[in-house]
């Protein structure tokens, strides 16, 4: 998921600068192997403490990091998908966008749960779907109605801002939305719609 991968580079990246701050600096390590030593056995214990001192601060640190990020990738998922919204998605068995529209919803990190139903016309009109407004399928998410291939971040933002409407449509089947992508893009867009109210422009693509 894009915030997870974006989350493990960033603490990547600072991994590596604390374990750069950690060791010892090259010129140090020349002026270290020109001083006199008293002994060979005290000499040898120099080199072995700033050996040590050199390279068990980088593999601590980049351990750390390892063990870190694993619980990231495992963890981060976890939350997402349990904190996910959920949408219901009815739709006719044979329609082939309609799966792609789905297909791009769960990417998007939506939780989606489908239904192959044969009146979809009835399904429509007991959603309050107006006629002018209609496409191919429609969805359900907590207490908005999604009609047609509406972009994920128009329902997220939906969710997030909570209008006093009754959902959004992207009346027809647009070239370039969601699920009808192809060799060209037709400018749409997405319709806010209230039932018994006037509808308004909620995004342009």
């Amino acid at each position: 998921m894009p915030v997870c991968f974006q989350l493990i580079w960033e603490f990547t990246g600072l991994a590596f600068a604390a374990a750069d701050t950690e060791t010892y600096p090259i010129q140090e390590i020349e002026n270290m192997s020109k001083s006199k030593r008293v002994s060979s056995q005290t000499g040898n214990q120099k080199g072995s403490s700033k050996k040590s001192g050199i390279k068990t601060p980088y593999k601590i640190v980049l351990g750390s990091a390892a063990v870190l990020l694993i619980g990231t990738l495992v963890w981060l998922p976890t939350v997402n998908m349990a904190g996910a919204p959920e949408i219901t998605v009815y739709k006719s068995a044979t329609c082939g966008c309609c799966s792609k529209w789905v297909d791009h919803l769960r990417d998007a990190g939506f939780k989606v749960t489908t239904h192959n139903r044969q009146d979809m016309n009835q399904v429509k009109q007991s959603h309050g779907v107006k006629y002018q407004h209609r496409s191919c399928h429609t969805a359900v998410v907590e207490d908005y109605v999604v009609e047609g291939h509406v972009p994920a971040e128009d329902i997220q933002r939906l969710l997030d801002g909570r209008p006093a409407i009754s959902g959004l449509a992207v009346p027809g089947m647009p070239m370039g939305s969601p699920g009808m992508e192809g060799k060209y893009n037709d400018p749409y867009e997405v319709i806010a719609f209230k039932k018994g109210g006037s509808d308004s422009v909620f995004s342009k693509h």
